[in-house]
């Protein structure tokens, strides 16, 4: 499992590539369970534990009290620092931290350099019966156990909730503890961070698993208050919400949750309204900050009501959904739906952080892993021909859930965006920027009016038949090849997702479509296409072959 023998994938190639052996740090509050723990641990790896006490105790020549008694704390830490510095160096090795180690930022960039940190996080009362009647603790001698140790945990979760594994230790016996520290261990990959490098607004995209679970460190670090409000809706309440929560209240927020009804039906003036009221409600000051839990519909609606809020409030992202993963959680664009049309009312409005945990996807439908999908088939067609043919090759083993596909494919997917949208972040650019994105999507929000917006088409699904059609359009202009069509249609169809639209009335599609918010002098632009991974704008679209392409692909 962490031998030289472990692999993970890279961004550019479907093989492995070797991961380098790492520590394994136990940290947390005294009584969580460290020395036994990481001896059961060290016995199942074949690895040599150290406990970092034991070995300062060792080469200071003076138990833990004793030094804390004769040269002070801050002294104590500078030699611990030492010492696991020097176990450190001579890894892979399984070590128990004290309690306060953790706390210093050196110690904790040493730890993350060479090692996999792992919180084990136990409640006060487990605590303290664990260290009942143990004297050799100069923090607990100071005072009352049980007012110092709530005091501590009070202080050092949020830095400890910074750990790469966050593991409960409670009452469990120790060789199941153990049990699930393996498990984890051998599902863990470190994150991968993505920069989106907007001059006036850079933010980070952070791509991994189990990150619902640390996302409250995460979101103290690029929040500027230790306030937030969470927007969610009610199945991804049910699913992911508490996780979100024991995380915030590690990392010291105060947090309120509201909570909408699922679906596009959300995404409506009317729940606008009644979101920014119920915001109100809780009294947020200009630095309390909007947490959108959820799929597109949560992120363009809660960061809609962020925008307008105050005149803006801080926002961030949390995507549930593959479709929120790969495409609407990233770039700013926010909004809910008009009865004239789709994304009608918004804002630009960037979030300071988006946390990707791949972890939700395993409780998404696969229709809806599917339509997400189909964004990132978008995405290889604009611009990157090697991601399609990636996605003819995995395409269907990503659906079926393997993990590492998937963090594979949204990794690809938001750094292709991340770059059009620092080239172009409001979509002003006269040729070929931040446009390309909308590939498919003339067609697609067509296909959407016409259903209602509602559960009977999809967003990712119209996008995917959109782009069949954007395809069939660009060969009728003399663009492309139209085998290409077909070959789009073809994959679409092996993964599950449509690819015509049969029976549909042309005339009601292309009424639809001369309301879109992207005519301009009474013209529509077009995202076209001269091959794969070669898409361009364009006006000069005639009608006529508008109708042809939707009659092709099923209209009447």
């Amino acid at each position: 499992m962490l031998d030289k023998s472990n692999t993970q994938t890279s961004d550019n190639q479907s093989g492995p590539i070797a991961r380098e052996p790492r520590s394994i740090v136990l940290v947390g509050l005294m009584g969580a369970g460290k020395s036994a723990i990481g001896r059961r641990l060290a016995a199942r790896l074949g690895l040599t534990f150290h406990d970092s006490d034991i070995e300062i105790e060792a080469a200071a020549g003076l138990s833990i009290a004793d030094i804390f008694a004769q040269h002070g704390e801050a002294h104590f830490r500078t030699g611990e620092r030492r010492v696991i510095a020097r176990l450190l160096a001579d890894g892979p090795i399984v070590l128990a931290t004290g309690g306060g180690a953790f706390m210093d930022e050196a110690t904790r960039a040493l730890i993350a350099s060479c090692g996999i940190s792992v919180w084990l996080r136990a409640p006060v009362p487990v605590l303290l019966r664990r260290v009942a009647g143990r004297t050799h603790r100069p923090l607990l001698n100071a005072g009352d156990p049980a007012e110092i140790l709530t005091r501590l945990s009070g202080l050092r979760a949020p830095v400890y909730a910074q750990a790469h594994i966050i593991i409960d230790s409670s009452e469990d016996p120790p060789d199941m503890t153990t049990d699930t520290v393996l498990a984890a261990l051998d599902r863990f990959a470190p994150p991968r961070s993505i920069p989106v490098a907007l001059p006036d607004a850079p933010y980070e995209v952070v791509i991994g698993r189990g990150l619902l679970k640390g996302a409250g460190a995460r979101l103290a670090s690029a929040l500027p208050q230790l306030r937030v409000i969470v927007v969610t809706d009610e199945h991804v309440a049910a699913a992911h919400l508490p996780i979100l929560a024991a995380s915030l209240d590690d990392a010291g927020f105060t947090h309120d949750t509201l909570v909408v009804p699922p679906g596009e039906s959300s995404k409506s003036l009317a729940r606008f309204a009644a979101l920014i009221e119920d915001i109100l409600a809780l009294k947020p000051e200009r630095q309390t900050a909007i947490v959108a839990l959820g799929g597109g519909v949560i992120g363009d609606l809660a960061g809609f009501a962020a925008a307008a809020t105050l005149r803006g409030l801080p926002f961030a992202q949390i995507p549930t959904s593959l479709l929120a993963q790969v495409d609407s959680s990233v770039g700013g664009k926010t909004g809910v739906n008009s009865r004239h049309g789709k994304n009608l009312i918004g804002a630009f409005h960037q979030p300071r952080l988006v946390i990707i945990d791949s972890d939700t996807l395993a409780t998404l439908p696969r229709r809806e892993a599917a339509a997400g999908y189909a964004e990132i088939v978008k995405a290889g067609l604009i611009a990157d021909a090697d991601l399609y043919e990636w996605c003819e090759a995995n395409g269907a083993a990503l659906l079926d859930g393997d993990q590492a596909l998937q963090e594979q494919a949204i990794g690809r997917a938001v750094a292709f965006k991340a770059a059009v949208v620092v080239a172009d972040p409001h979509e002003t650019a006269p040729n070929d920027g931040r446009a390309l994105l909308n590939l498919g999507h003339s067609f697609a929000h067509t296909f959407e009016a016409e259903t209602g917006y509602g559960s009977a088409l999809l967003h990712g699904e119209a996008v995917a038949i959109g782009l069949v059609c954007a395809f069939d359009l660009s060969a009728r202009l003399g663009h492309c090849h139209p085998e290409i069509a077909r070959r789009v249609s073809a994959h679409l169809a092996r993964v599950g997702l449509p690819h015509r639209i049969d029976g549909w009335a042309a005339a009601a599609l292309i009424e639809h479509m001369q309301r879109d918010k992207k005519m301009r002098d009474g013209r529509l632009s077009f995202v076209l296409a001269r091959g794969i991974g070669a898409a361009f704008t364009s006006r000069a679209v005639p009608a006529d072959a508008v109708r042809e392409t939707l009659l092709a692909c099923g209209a009447v």
